[in-house]
Order: C-alpha cells, then sequence, then structure tokens
C-alpha cells in the first residue's frame, strides 16, 4: 500500500461501515445477505498464506461471481451437515487508498469460533486484501481476497471468512 496516498474522511467512514456490517452479517448467520456485499461480477478466494507469498495460484476457496457465492450459501444453508458452531470476526488495522474507481484495502482478520458446550477458539488469522467500489451508492467488494496465516485449517471451512 502507498502511504503518502489518502482517502477522503468521508469514505474512510464508509469503509469502516462496510466492515463492520459484513463482520455482524457473518457473526449473525445471516448468510443469505452475505453475496449483496459483493458486485455481480466479483472475486472472493480463501488462500493459504505460503501460496500467496509463493506466488502459487491454488486457494482453498475460490468463487468468481455472486452467483457462486449464492450456490455456496446453498451448499451452506441446505446441504452440507456440520456441528454447529457460532463465529465472531474482528477486523483491525484497516488501511485504504484509492484505486481504479475505488479503493484497495489492506486489513487484519481473526474469526473465533465457539461450539456448543466448548471453549472459544482461534479458526482463522490472516488478512483480507480487498477492492472495493461504489456500486449505485453502496460500497462492495468487487474482490476479496482472505488470506489465512495458518498452515493448517481445521478440517471443514464451512461459513465464509
Amino acid at each position: 500500500m502507498n502511504a503518502t496516498a489518502t482517502i477522503a474522511l468521508e469514505d474512510r467512514l464508509r469503509i469502516d461501515e462496510l466492515y463492520a456490517r459484513y463482520a455482524a452479517c457473518l457473526d449473525d448467520g445471516r448468510f443469505a445477505e452475505w453475496p449483496d456485499f459483493f458486485t455481480d461480477e466479483c472475486t472472493y478466494r480463501i488462500v493459504p498464506r505460503e501460496n500467496y507469498d509463493r506466488g502459487l495460484p491454488l486457494a482453498t476457496l475460490s468463487f468468481e461471481s455472486k452467483g457462486m457465492l449464492r450456490d455456496r450459501v446453498y451448499a451452506i444453508t441446505e446441504t452440507l451437515f456440520h456441528e454447529p458452531y457460532y463465529q465472531r470476526h474482528l477486523v483491525s488495522g484497516i488501511l485504504a487508498e484509492p484505486d481504479d474507481g475505488g479503493f484497495r484495502v489492506r486489513a487484519n482478520y481473526l474469526v473465533i469460533r465457539t461450539k456448543a458446550g466448548s471453549l472459544s477458539e482461534v479458526y482463522s488469522a490472516g488478512r483480507y486484501l480487498d477492492h472495493i467500489v461504489d456500486d449505485a451508492g453502496t460500497l462492495r467488494f468487487r474482490e476479496k481476497l482472505c488470506i489465512f496465516d495458518s498452515e493448517l485449517i481445521p478440517n471443514s471451512l464451512i461459513y465464509p471468512l
């Protein structure tokens, strides 16, 4: 990120609000609303840090449109059977700069998972590298890249990061 590029305070507040609403949507289990945070033509990828750092193309999950995100929601809510759990997303260190009709944003994330009758545990930690655009007055993700730090992930990655 370019340390000298700045954005207007209003845009900064809109970006912060987008991340807060995104986290609340996932934390509340409102998965049907999750695709609405993205443009119709979008990219959502979850990538191990090692692959990202080495320029390797393999992603743990990769979706190329809002339609594919909706398919994932259907799978999460209608076809996957798993022990339910709660998530809590903490997003911090949001850095944004203007780019290509929108904003390039880097943010740290931490997802804590809690299963019934269990202690909470760190589920995933990493960073988002995102491209956000103004879509008819609403900020949306055109690209969301979730780069997780751990070399291992739990045996099931079901809910979005």
